[in-house]
């Protein structure tokens, strides 16, 4: 099996945390959607990670689809609850820091692809108040919780896809999660855990061709 992607995606990293608590073995290519793009659309044509390549050589592309593949068909404790109220809420929670990321993504893009002067600070703004208020609605679902986990009793996608995307959103962005100290708090808790530091890479902002790369 081979996991196609840069550990800096929050969309990559989650696919290798749920792989590791599942213990999958994995080959790991981490190829750069602007290096590799060529070598990436060998495997998807959407040339994006991550790309989880299977032993029989089927491609599963977008972490949602290979994260559903990994939980109904490799054996291992439920990444998300079965039902009811617990798996609503953990399915809020991974919307709202999705979306955050996407967005976040989206401002990276702009940042990579347009000058300053060509940018749209309207639409810049937007994006912002998008992430800002995803990230305080998870301080409070953050602050709500009595227990370590955000649903439940143990670890669920929820709290792998919260801390993946704020640690990017924080590395990125930047998003100084000080400003949400209950979200922090949980995200540092994620990521002191073994797991999390073995699925990591620091962001890097890729220059446009001919210059190197610098850190964002």
């Amino acid at each position: 099996m081979i996991l196609i992607g840069l550990f800096d995606s929050p969309f990559t990293r989650r696919v290798a945390i749920a792989l590791a608590l599942r213990g999958i073995a994995f080959e790991h290519r981490a190829w750069s959607v602007g290096a590799d793009f060529d070598r990436i659309r060998e495997y998807s044509p959407l040339g994006r990670v991550p790309v989880l390549v299977l032993d029989d050589g089927d491609a599963l592309v977008e972490s949602s689809s290979i994260l559903d593949w990994i939980e109904h068909e490799t054996p291992g404790l439920p990444l998300l609850p079965p039902g009811g109220q617990d798996r609503r809420e953990a399915l809020r929670l991974i919307g709202l820091a999705s979306g955050a990321a996407d967005r976040g993504v989206a401002m990276v893009l702009e940042r990579l692809f347009h000058s300053e002067a060509k940018r749209s600070q309207a639409l810049l703004d937007r994006g912002i108040a998008q992430i800002e208020g995803a990230l305080g609605a998870l301080d409070a679902a953050c602050a709500r919780r009595d227990g370590p986990w955000l649903v439940g009793e143990s670890m669920t996608l929820a709290d792998i896809t919260v801390a993946c995307y704020a640690t990017y959103l924080q590395d990125a962005m930047p998003a100084d999660l000080a400003r949400w100290p209950a979200l922090a708090a949980h995200v540092a808790r994620c990521e002191a855990l073994d797991v999390f530091r073995a699925h990591y890479a620091p962001f890097y902002l890729p220059q446009p061709k001919g210059a190197e790369a610098t850190p964002a």
